[in-house]
């Protein structure tokens, strides 16, 4: 089997999916792997260090016409969405419920499409093949460097000869993955931590890392099924949003952290907690996204000050602004990922199994995750609204 990687062309992205250390573990399985010229620069990745371990360097033409899978970070654009082949296999984040008419012209084409972003990650086999988590762990912690990067202030204590600075406060909304490394390194950064989330079960996490978990007298509680997080009420979001405004308000650095695949993320930071803030302060808004965001006013890709001084940046895709420790994290997720779908040298589709269920949207010609498929308009039937002549009604 060859397994093709190409270049990524979305604006800023700067990941590859394949390292050569992971290219030299797939070639000692019996994989060849075939790689775009130029697919590694953004990562500092040359092209011999690929050759080196074994890869072949190729054109792009070369990969979509010789590739059995071709290997992506994020969604293949719609410009060599034609170059594909029916039979081959696209393994990515392709934010299938984001893109249901990207999934639709891949099952028109007969490409079988992998999403990464659809990993079942309650199941403790897929650890090594999540790269939502291995994605998050980075953000996280890049997040926490940008708040202290933008803040104008120290985060640490200092007691200098010019006087004594006190810490930054740093409050961190949402103790996922992403959560609780933005509050390691903000406390390594020596800000005095406070976390929250909507799962009471995550107190002894934020607790373990020397933040101090936020409880809300309201007790808003959404522990849902598999440790994640259900979706509040209305009602629920209201008394969250009005009992954060305080805690909010009180703090220099707000990150926040809370993302929804394939819908608007949960308002956290309102626009009365921006105006209840002080001049100076700093929001990251890791849940910018297209589709909304964390934080009222929060732009993707963008940074807003407001009107009384607040700085909100819109941090849309925090990994690929450290790409090599990204692309590092990522290649192992992928490399796992078909690694444990192949047999016998060759791609072994089966959605029976329970991790393929979950990842993989088309095969065979059509989208096979009733979710996607749900976001689609419904294919008219041609034997509706006729007469068996053919005559309408």
């Amino acid at each position: 089997m060859k397994a093709g990687v190409v270049k990524e062309t979305a604006p800023g992205e700067r990941r590859v999916a394949l390292v050569p250390d992971v290219v030299a573990k797939l070639r000692a399985a019996g994989i060849e792997v075939l790689v775009e010229r130029g697919a590694g620069e953004g990562a500092w990745l040359s092209d011999s260090a690929y050759a080196d371990a074994g890869a072949t360097i190729v054109g792009l033409a070369e990969v979509y016409r010789d590739a059995d899978v071709i290997l992506t970070v994020t969604k293949p654009a719609s410009e060599v969405v034609g170059m594909l082949r029916p039979g081959q296999a696209v393994i990515g984040m392709l934010a299938p419920l984001v893109y249901p008419e990207l999934a639709a012209a891949l099952a028109a084409r007969g490409v079988t499409a992998i999403s990464l972003d659809r990993m079942p990650r309650t199941l403790t086999r897929t650890q090594p093949m999540d790269a939502l988590s291995s994605q998050a762990n980075v953000a996280g912690y890049k997040a926490a460097l940008v708040a202290a990067a933008e803040f104008g202030r120290f985060f640490p204590l200092l007691i200098t000869a010019a006087g004594t600075a006190r810490p930054a406060k740093v409050l961190v909304l949402g103790a996922g993955v992403a959560g609780l490394q933005a509050i390691g390194t903000a406390r390594r950064l020596g800000a005095v931590v406070s976390g929250y989330d909507v799962r009471p079960a995550s107190k002894t996490e934020v607790e373990s890392l020397g933040a101090t978990f936020i409880e809300l007298t309201a007790g808003v509680s959404a522990a849902g099924e598999g440790g994640y997080a259900r979706e509040l009420t209305a009602e629920e979001r209201q008394a969250q949003q009005d009992e954060l405004l305080g805690h909010i308000a009180r703090h220099d650095v707000v990150i926040t952290t809370a993302q929804v695949p394939g819908r608007r993320p949960p308002l956290l930071v309102t626009e009365d907690a921006i105006k209840a803030m002080a001049a100076g302060s700093v929001i990251v808004d890791m849940g910018a996204s297209a589709l909304g965001g964390n934080v009222a006013g929060s732009r993707p890709g963008e940074t807003v000050v407001t009107g009384n001084g607040i700085t909100i940046i819109g941090a849309e895709n925090l990994p690929a602004t450290m790409p090599t420790a990204a692309s590092n994290a990522y290649s192992r997720n992928i490399s796992a990922l078909l690694e444990y779908m192949t047999s016998d040298g060759a791609l072994a589709i089966d959605t029976s199994d329970e991790i393929q269920a979950g990842v993989v949207i088309t095969h065979d010609g059509r989208i096979v995750q009733e979710g996607v498929a749900a976001l689609l308009p419904a294919e008219p039937n041609p034997e509706e609204g006729s007469d068996v002549d053919g005559t309408a009604d």
